[in-house]
Formats: C-alpha cells, sequence, structure tokens
C-alpha cells in the first residue's frame, strides 16, 4: 500500500531512513509549502523597506517615476510567487488535479516574467544613463558610479534571466513523468532571482558593489532547509541539486570573472548603444 508520502511526495532515490515517522511524512507534504512562503517573506523583506524609501524619492523630486515596465515586472513576479504558494498547497492538501489544472499558468507567467524582465533592465539604465546626460557637474560623479554599477548588474540580471528560464525549461516538463524532480527544479528555478530581495535586505551582509559574490551566495542559502531535509531525510542528494549546481555554477565563474572589468564596462556599453 502507498504511504501517505508516496502519495503526496513520491518516493526518492537513496533509504528512507524515517519510514513510518509522521512527523517525517508531514515535513514530506509541508516543506515545499514552507520554501514558497520563505522566499515571499525574503522578497517582502527586501522590497518593502527598498520601495517605500524610493517611493518618498519619487514624490521628493529626487528621482524620477518608476517606469511602466517596474510595475509589470512587479505584479508578475508577485503572481509568480503566490501562484507556486498555491501549488505547493494544493499538493500538500491532496488536491492534485487542480494542481495540475492551476499549473498551466506557469506556461503564460514565466514567459511574460522573462520577457518583461529582459525589456526591465535596460529600461532601468538607460534612465541613469539620461539623468547622467543633464545632470550638473556636482551630480555627474555619483551618476557616473552607478551607471559602472548598473552594467556590472546586467551581469546578474543576465545570469537571472537565463538560469530562471533554464530551469523551468528542465522543472515544467518533468511534471507528468517525474514528481520530484519537478517540485524541486521550480523552488530552485524560483530561488534564482531571489538576490534581487536578498540584496535590498540592509542588515545583511553584502559583497556588492565590488563583487557579485553575495548574489551567488543568497539563492544557496535560500535553498538550504529544503536540500538539508531532502539529505536527512533520504540520506542522499537529490540529482536536481546536481542539475542545478552544474548549470548555475560555469555562469557564476564567468560572472566573477568579468565583473567590473574594462572589457565588461565597454562591451555592456555597446550593447545599450551608447
Amino acid at each position: 500500500m502507498a504511504t501517505l508520502a508516496g502519495r503526496f511526495v513520491g518516493r526518492e532515490q537513496g533509504p528512507d531512513v524515517l519510514s513510518g515517522t509522521p512527523r517525517a511524512h508531514a515535513i514530506d507534504r509541508w516543506i515545499f509549502v514552507f520554501m514558497a512562503v520563505w522566499f515571499i517573506a525574503i522578497v517582502l523583506t527586501g522590497f518593502i523597506p527598498d520601495s517605500i524609501m524610493k517611493v518618498g524619492m519619487v514624490r521628493a523630486g529626487a528621482r524620477p517615476p518608476f517606469p511602466l515596465v517596474l510595475h509589470m515586472h512587479a505584479v508578475l513576479m508577485g503572481s509568480f510567487l503566490l501562484l507556486l504558494l498555491a501549488q505547493t498547497w494544493l499538493m500538500a492538501t491532496g488536491r492534485r488535479a487542480l494542481h495540475m489544472q492551476l499549473g498551466m499558468l506557469a506556461f503564460v507567467l514565466a514567459p511574460a516574467l522573462i520577457v518583461v524582465g529582459f525589456v526591465l533592465a535596460p529600461t532601468m539604465y538607460y534612465q541613469t544613463w539620461n539623468a547622467l546626460q543633464s545632470a550638473p557637474p556636482e551630480a555627474q560623479e555619483k551618476l557616473k558610479a552607478g551607471l559602472a554599477f548598473s552594467e556590472n548588474i546586467k551581469l546578474v540580471q543576465m545570469r537571472i534571466g537565463i538560469l530562471f528560464a533554464l530551469f523551468l525549461a528542465i522543472g515544467l516538463p518533468a511534471r507528468r513523468n517525474d514528481a520530484g524532480l519537478h517540485k524541486r527544479m521550480m523552488i530552485l528555478a524560483t530561488a534564482i532571482p531571489l538576490p534581487a530581495g536578498i540584496d535590498r535586505i540592509a542588515w545583511l551582509p553584502s559583497t556588492l558593489p565590488g563583487s557579485p559574490l553575495s548574489t551567488m551566495i543568497g539563492p544557496v542559502i535560500a535553498v538550504s532547509p529544503m536540500f538539508a531535509w531532502d539529505v536527512i531525510r533520504n540520506r542522499n542528494i537529490h540529482r536536481a541539486y546536481w542539475i542545478w549546481l552544474g548549470l548555475s555554477l560555469p555562469v557564476f565563474v564567468i560572472e566573477y570573472i568579468l565583473w567590473d572589468t574594462p572589457w565588461w564596462h565597454a562591451t555592456a556599453r555597446a550593447m545599450m548603444g551608447v
């Protein structure tokens, strides 16, 4: 007879060292809900104070208004996080059919989020560039530093866009024939954009602007509760983590090497057409 964990979660690789433990079965069902809530908490902790501060600056005339594409990105990312929470909740409570139906929204939200993200990046860059062209001499040095930082951040944004799309492309098709890979990859894909929220949490240590290292470590720390439970539960590392690391690491290395180099700044400006 299939166990409760088997119905909701599916058997994983390696021995189930906690088989028959009600607490273990409960965590099996709710760890993914916890991860969705955890991700939302990270994003809100980073973005709420930052947004309040920037709205105040807009009202005071200290910065230009937010472009429409920024609002679109916020709505889409928020919708995607809420969809992840709903999907994990449905599976934890045994409503698989509704989970499958609602999951079709991901095929709309994910491409829209990726496209809007790639529009947002140059939009914010041009906003800084245009401000620099009309700024008084005493403000130009600060804006030049901001523009250089924006060029470096393009590396982070490209990494996020590429890996987010890649991991979703792996996770979404696996939903019918590999539940273990599917559910983990959806969480791991969602962790990729989290540096946008993590790096806005002022009391956390950060390597920015000198190095992108903190933006690379952030997603690893964010997924650590799920990873730790997987290892404790199964005495094995699920292949989803190996795929995630194997595809992310080369991108991290390239980004780290290019960060703040004259070649990259010249290339970024050429890409932006300035």
